[in-house]
């Protein structure tokens, strides 16, 4: 029989990334924390965490992690079931944990769910990654959902498209005067700064091949914030690949201009959660597929 003491303790170092997060988020000490991972690792007989920055699952802690996070639902749906039972369990509304890109966030994903999650009072935990790499937060056990890039369904998940997010290449018309009067080129867009979200960020370099056909190196300002990324473009620091919904009325307005006329990105979207059959999950994954077409193409 499993010790779930030691599996909250392994899936809290691998969900916050560290001992010491684990510790706080447990109440615990980070000694407590590196006990009880070490003792489910003799058990278990295997090594469970990579120790780093942050603390990643093996293959086999992520096993361990995505049931433990499965046993979490499961009781949270018993608890809403069963009311008298609401008291002995750990959490009495359910907690849903989802790895999403920060410009749904910051676009339409919120919206999209809020009313659900009120009416059916459930809280969420959103962990912010690039959408080419969040599924690996389900791959892990971190997350029970994602909104990924990735068609192909993660092991033990199931996967829904759910549309099109639409990307234009923006910068400010001043900036815009200063770098590409004379046309948008590979030798153009080597001398422009270029506005990144995190290294993670592939969307300026796809935008580059699609309009030159070359890998260009421009210069670059790393901005990992979703909001400061579009003032950088509004004020001129450089260009950038901004949602369509959030520039739409400065493009209306002169605030900004496309650097290509036209010449968009379009990034498919999925929702992938867990195949285990949770009342509640199932219904938040079919009223996000109903919200998101009346946000995305």
């Amino acid at each position: 029989m499993l010790d779930y003491a030691l599996l909250d303790a392994l899936a809290a170092v691998v969900r916050y990334g560290s001992f010491d997060r684990a510790a706080g988020a447990l109440n615990v000490t980070p000694s407590a924390v590196s006990q009880r991972v070490k003792l489910l690792e003799e058990r278990v007989g295997t090594v469970l965490v990579k120790r780093g920055q942050p603390c990643q699952a093996t293959a086999s802690g992520a096993l361990l992690c995505r049931h433990a996070e499965r046993v979490r639902l499961l009781e949270a749906e018993l608890g809403g079931r069963l009311p008298s039972l609401s008291a002995g369990l750990d959490e009495t509304r359910p907690t849903l944990r989802i790895a999403v890109n920060d410009d749904s966030v910051g676009t339409w994903f919120v919206d999209a769910v809020a009313d659900f999650c009120v009416e059916r009072e459930i809280l969420l935990d959103l962990v912010i990654d690039d959408q080419d790499h969040t599924a690996q937060r389900l791959r892990d056990g971190s997350v029970q959902g994602a909104l990924t890039t990735q068609a192909e369904p993660v092991q033990g998940c199931r996967s829904t498209r759910l549309g099109r997010m639409r990307y234009l290449a923006v910068c400010s018309p001043a900036f815009f005067g200063r770098h590409f009067a004379r046309g948008v080129s590979a030798d153009s867009l080597r001398r422009a700064p270029c506005v990144e979200f995190n290294p993670k960020d592939q969307l300026q370099k796809r935008f580059i091949r699609r309009v030159t056909r070359a890998s260009v190196d421009a210069p670059l300002h790393w901005i990992p914030h979703v909001a400061g990324f579009l003032r950088a473009c509004l004020n001129g620091l450089g260009w950038g690949m901004c949602p369509e919904r959030m520039v739409e009325s400065h493009l209306a307005c002169g605030e900004l201009v496309e650097l290509v006329a036209g010449r968009a990105l379009d990034v498919d979207l999925y929702w992938q959660s867990w195949r285990l059959s949770v009342d509640w999950l199932d219904d938040f994954g079919a009223m996000l597929r109903r919200r998101a077409a009346d946000y995305l193409d």
